[in-house]
């Protein structure tokens, strides 16, 4: 609970935890809805969203700065995707995601066997990026930072941002996930793939699209291909 964690002092950063830290494998602790109207988790947000957007980011999950907290933060819009075109960002179904708190967070797949395939990275994870398999849209019930009910569908690239995010709430990173023949450095990405559809790095480095890699028997949204 929250109580029972030291939030973070009055910097308007956090550092990110980076893979190997426990946190990291922790299914966090529920939020107290009560503690929302605190200064202390009103601050926490504020650092969170300073911290996410100055990385840059379009997520952060409390356990990534370290506190093993049901909450995350969630922000896209052009600043985030100005290095990609029109048709680049239209693939993606990437469109504006403005800020939003999710607190307690679960969640649902739309389709159960609508998967959609993309590079991905993480902050907690640097230096490298691969390919993994997201449902392309997800029912949401959660908390926002007021403590008022959300119950929200998001769809295309904001639903890849929620997914990847509640992964680090339950104690999994991209990694468990990702094709691992397509995993990659941030410069060869760069050089050779992201301005590709994905299925050419498929077919150059050997995996699958479209088709889940794996089930972790926690989650219940995440499935085994055959």
């Amino acid at each position: 609970m929250t109580e029972a964690i030291a939030l973070p002092g009055e910097q308007d950063t956090l550092a990110i935890v980076q893979c190997g830290d426990p946190v990291l494998r922790r299914v966090a602790d529920p939020v107290e809805p009560s503690t929302l109207q605190t200064p202390q988790l009103r601050h926490l947000i504020a650092q969170m969203r300073t911290t996410m957007e100055l990385a840059p980011g379009v997520g952060l999950a409390a356990p990534q700065v370290g506190l093993s907290l049901q909450l995350a933060v969630l922000q896209d819009g052009p600043p985030q995707w100005a290095h990609l075109s029109d048709d680049e960002r239209a693939v993606r179904e990437r469109e504006e995601l403005p800020f939003t708190v999710l607190v307690n967070p679960t969640m649902q797949p739309i389709e159960d066997d609508d998967w959609i395939s993309f590079y991905e990275g993480c902050l907690s994870v640097p230096c490298l990026t691969g390919v993994v398999a997201r449902h392309r849209a997800v029912r949401v019930e959660a908390l926002d930072q007021d403590g008022r009910p959300v119950d929200r569908v998001f769809s295309g690239w904001a639903a890849r941002i929620v997914q990847h995010e509640v992964d680090h709430l339950r104690g999994r990173l991209y990694l468990d996930h990702v094709e691992t023949r397509s995993l990659s450095t941030l410069d060869n990405y760069a050089s050779r793939w992201a301005a590709r559809p994905t299925r050419t790095a498929a077919g150059s480095l050997g995996f699958a699209v479209d088709q889940p890699t794996m089930r972790d028997p926690s989650s219940s949204i995440s499935r085994r291909r055959s």
